[in-house]
């Protein structure tokens, strides 16, 4: 079997080796008779594997131990409410950055339950540089703020954590989770969806710092009340159980690879291959502003749009997928998540290389 060269930006790219043994496992995890897709969560089976996902988490993160740690489910997108749901507390409005779709979605969502001070916005540049953080309009009694370390459709990446003093910082990291060391000490609460850089989609992770909780002053629903989740160890209802456990070995993948800090040499020297040919070739033209690229989702289009069927019908042959950009912006964009090969990289490369021939 031949496997695509997966550019998609997700679910997206899982390890070979995770994948391989997922597959070997299926029918009898570890003699126990059972697949994981069929044990019961509380089981003793399943609790093995979910607090293992969790310490391997902790150890790559250095999560400190007044933080808690809780696999979800409902997509990151579930979390826009579940955020001004649980930390606004007497509280009536909320930060925002606007850099992208997904912090738009986050704050016509957020605005449901509290108002919405846009502390700085990107629309002025149509997404493709990041707001110097000098201009933002913090507001120092807000109840948190919130923004998106990495925007998936515009291909923008922050270079800087902001700075909040004693407001809690809220962070969207459903694209770049795990793809470099973060100090996470600096930040209220981190979420992600899990099926970028740390398994299949149906896992969603919450990282929050427990005094930030317990203010709400007011009911709200059980399934997205994180203190709920918490006495529950992440089992008030049935977690997804297979996600987590492919999330569990994406992790130890992750650890025996290096940790962090390994993978972010691997995903800078991705980037800046790819980034290389975007620059070199006059056929390509980045988006994003250079000071501003991400590293995860690299997004650029064609000086000729005449060569749009030569190029697309090129880059399908040879096994590349996903390499379409976001049907709201169009152009190109490839997905270089932590378990994309730089070979594959060096695959899209070569096509690009050959249209300019």
């Amino acid at each position: 079997m031949t496997r695509k060269y997966n550019f998609s930006a997700g679910p997206a790219t899982l390890p070979k080796e995770v994948l391989e043994t997922a597959q070997a496992e299926m029918l009898d995890w570890q003699g126990s008779g059972m697949s994981v897709l069929e044990m019961s969560h509380r089981g003793k089976e399943y609790t093995s594997i979910a607090t293992t996902a969790e310490a391997n988490l902790r150890d790559l993160m250095s999560i400190p131990d007044n933080y808690k740690v809780l696999f979800l489910q409902g997509g990151a997108s579930s979390q826009f409410a579940a955020i001004p749901l649980n930390l606004l507390g007497g509280n009536d409005s909320a930060d925002y950055v606007n850099t992208g779709i997904w912090s738009k979605k986050a704050i016509a969502e957020a605005s449901r339950y509290c108002s919405i001070n846009v502390v700085a916005t990107a629309e002025t540049t149509d997404f493709t540089s990041i707001p110097p953080y000098e201009g933002w309009d913090i507001n120092p009694d807000a109840a948190y703020l919130h923004y998106t370390p990495n925007e998936t459709i515009g291909g923008l990446e922050f270079s800087f954590v902001p700075e909040t003093n004693d407001i809690p910082l809220v962070a969207d990291m459903s694209s770049n989770i795990l793809s470099r060391p973060i100090d996470v000490s600096k930040y209220g609460m981190i979420y992600a969806g899990a099926q970028k850089n740390m398994g299949p989609a149906g896992a969603t992770l919450v990282v929050v710092k427990e005094d930030i909780l317990g203010k709400t002053g007011k009911d709200i629903p059980s399934m997205l009340d994180y203190q709920v989740h918490i006495s529950k160890d992440s089992m008030f209802n049935t977690p997804s159980v297979f996600a987590v456990y492919v999330s569990m070995l994406t992790l130890q993948w992750l650890k025996d690879l290096g940790g962090v800090g390994a993978i972010e040499k691997i995903n800078n020297a991705k980037a800046e291959l790819l980034y290389n040919e975007i620059d070199t070739n006059p056929l390509f033209k980045g988006v994003a502003e250079k000071e501003d690229r991400s590293h995860m989702n690299v997004t650029f289009t064609l000086t000729n749009e005449s060569l749009k069927n030569k190029f697309d019908e090129a880059w399908k042959a040879i096994g590349v997928n996903g390499l379409n950009g976001h049907r709201s912006v169009g152009g190109y964009r490839a997905s270089i998540y932590n378990a994309m090969p730089l070979k594959s990289v060096q695959v899209l490369i070569d096509v690009m290389r050959e249209l300019n021939n």
